[in-house]
C-alpha cells in the first residue's frame, strides 16, 4: 500500500477531525493561490510553518518533499526573470533580468511552499481512508469519493503489475537504449499496463456487484466534533480570515 509516513502521531493536528482539516486546508490553499500581496504571503508562510511545528513531523522527510517541489520551481527562476517585460535589474550577456520577472518567481515560490507545508501538516496527518470518509461527510459527490478511494486502493496493484512486466523484460535480455526498439518496447509496456488495468477493473467491478454494491460508499463509523476540534477550527479560521484583512497593508517594497 501507499506509505502514509505522517499519519501516525499524537499531536493536536493528528487528533483533529479530518473534516476540519479538509475545510481549513481548502480555504487556505484557495486564498494563498489568488493572493499576490507579499506581506500576506510571508505571514501565510509563517502560519504554514506553525502548523508544521504543531504537527511535530519529521523535518528531514518534510524537507525532502519540499526539495522535489522546489526543483520544478527552480526552472521558473531560470526563465521568468529573463522573459517577463519590465525594469532591468541585471544582465547576463544578451539576457536581461527584469524586476517584475523576479517578483513573479518569488511570489510563486512562496505560494507553492505555503500550500505544500499546510497540506502536509493538515492532510498527511490523517490516513487516506479517514480523508475519504471525511469527504463523504462533507457531501462531496459519491463518484468523486469512490474514485479517490479506488485510486488509493489499486494504484499499488497496478504498480506490482508494472514491476512484473519490467522484470520479465529484463529476464528476456532487454536493455534500454536510445533507439526505435526501446521506444516500441516502452510503448508496448504502457499499452499492456493499460490493458491489464482495464481487465483488473472489470474483475473488481463484477466482484463488487456480486457483493451487492449499488454505487454508495457505506460508512460504519461516523465522526463526532469534540470541543478541541471546534476550538482549533475556530482558531485556524480566525487566523486565516485575519490574514485576509491584512492584505490592505502596503506591501514590502521590492
Amino acid at each position: 500500500m501507499i506509505a502514509e509516513e505522517f499519519s501516525s502521531g499524537n499531536s493536536p493536528l493528528h487528533n483533529l477531525d479530518p473534516r476540519v482539516k479538509i475545510v481549513v486546508a481548502t480555504l487556505f490553499t484557495v486564498i494563498v493561490a489568488i493572493e499576490n500581496e507579499l506581506n500576506f504571503l510571508l505571514l501565510a508562510l509563517l502560519f504554514s510553518l506553525s502548523l508544521l511545528i504543531i504537527a511535530r513531523l519529521n523535518f528531514k522527510k518534510v524537507t525532502q518533499r519540499l526539495l522535489i517541489v522546489n526543483l520544478f520551481i527552480l526552472l521558473l527562476w531560470l526563465f521568468l526573470p529573463f522573459t517577463s517585460p519590465g525594469d532591468t535589474i541585471f544582465s547576463l550577456g544578451p539576457l536581461l533580468a527584469s524586476r517584475e520577472g523576479i517578483h513573479h518567481a518569488l511570489l510563486i515560490t512562496i505560494k507553492s511552499n505555503c500550500i505544500i507545508l499546510a497540506v502536509v501538516a493538515l492532510l498527511s496527518t490523517s490516513t487516506i481512508i479517514a480523508l475519504v470518509h471525511a469527504l463523504r461527510h462533507l457531501y462531496v459527490p459519491d463518484k468523486l469519493v469512490q474514485l479517490l478511494f479506488f485510486c488509493y486502493r489499486y494504484i499499488q496493484v497496478i504498480h506490482l503489475e508494472y514491476l512484473k512486466m519490467t522484470t520479465a523484460m529484463k529476464i528476456r535480455g532487454f536493455k534500454p537504449k536510445t533507439d526505435l526498439h526501446t521506444y516500441k518496447t516502452y510503448a508496448y509496456l504502457i499499452g499492456m499496463l493499460l490493458v491489464r488495468s482495464f481487465d483488473r477493473s472489470r474483475r473488481v467491478y463484477h466482484a463488487m456487484i456480486c457483493r451487492g454494491f449499488k454505487g454508495e460508499y457505506w460508512m460504519a463509523d461516523h465522526f463526532v466534533l469534540k470541543k478541541s476540534d471546534i476550538f482549533l477550527a475556530t482558531l485556524m479560521l480566525s487566523i486565516i480570515f485575519g490574514l485576509i484583512f491584512l492584505q490592505w497593508i502596503p506591501s514590502i517594497p521590492f
